[in-house]
């Protein structure tokens, strides 16, 4: 069977194409087809006048028009498609809302930052991993940073926060959201030993490929600080050419950097892990156990 997620950022859209292959045990097996993504930046809009533009609105219409173009080419009848932070934030959501189902038939849900959070731990990562170390799930995003806390395999922990790359761009985060999110992981992670990370978003998945590392081998954070000090010396326009990021990667990758390297210095992490996985790969598997209920 194949499924489609669509998810809508801050920053960009994405298209997640999979096939489910069910084992003889009844197990799945999420085989990724194909990934698409538009930067649309709706963040930009919202984060600055809390509504999102008729340019933005245009943009987004016609990349969800190309999205359901896709999905009926590969004959995809179950769909999940959600909305995050900066449609979360946007005062005129429900009209673009209505534009979108009009002109394209999607229904697109607005998840709450906490489902967010839980569709992410949906990856069921932690599964695969050791039960000797607990893990701290961080995925970045425009709007938000979700944040996932393991132990013994289970989930302990699970929060939204409004801090994102966006907001960091345009000054929209204060030494109060700072020091909520430094609270909160710090008294998550109390008597967590050995904790590891695991990163997902465009930006660490970047960083991930720039290192050079092996697939399945760690970052470490004196590395993230490395990048994080070296990147900041220069120009959106000299990381395009020096690195040879996309704009839509040069601008955010430093704030999104700032991020990861405070939310593992508070939880006592040394290591993150990037198996390349993100909200739209939650929402496959959310989709999948709906169908199976």
């Amino acid at each position: 069977m194949k499924l489609a997620a669509i998810d809508i950022g801050s920053n960009a859209a994405r298209l997640l194409i999979t096939e489910v292959i069910e084992s003889k045990d009844k197990s799945p097996h999420f085989n990724k087809l194909n990934l698409f993504r538009v930067p649309i930046r709706l963040g930009f809009d919202v984060f600055e006048s809390k509504n999102i533009s008729s340019e933005k609105t245009e943009m987004l219409i016609q990349t969800l028009k190309s999205f359901r173009h896709l999905i009926n080419a590969y004959k995809i009848t179950e769909i999940k498609a959600c909305a995050t932070s900066a449609m979360r934030d946007a005062e005129n959501a429900q009209k673009i809302l209505s534009i979108v189902k009009k002109e394209t038939g999607l229904d697109i849900e607005v998840i709450s930052g906490e489902m967010e959070a839980l569709i992410v731990y949906e990856n069921h990562i932690a599964e695969y991993l050791d039960k000797e170390h607990s893990y701290m799930y961080i995925d970045v995003g425009g709007g938000s940073t979700e944040i996932s806390v393991f132990g013994n395999g289970q989930s302990t922990f699970n929060k939204s926060f409004n801090i994102g790359t966006i907001r960091l761009l345009k000054n929209k985060i204060n030494s109060d959201d700072w020091d909520q999110m430094k609270e909160e992981i710090k008294i998550a992670t109390k008597g967590h030993k050995d904790i590891i990370g695991i990163g997902s978003g465009g930006n660490i998945n970047k960083i991930f490929s720039m290192s050079k590392k092996k697939d399945g081998k760690p970052l470490h954070i004196d590395l993230l600080r490395d990048y994080y000090k070296e990147l900041s010396t220069f120009s959106i326009e000299e990381r395009i050419l020096h690195y040879n990021l996309r704009e839509d990667r040069a601008d955010v990758i430093v704030p999104a950097l700032q991020i990861y390297i405070n939310a593992m210095r508070w939880a006592g992490c040394e290591e993150i892990y990037v198996p390349k996985i993100g909200l739209a790969d939650g929402l496959i598997h959310h989709l999948w156990e709906e169908i199976n209920k």
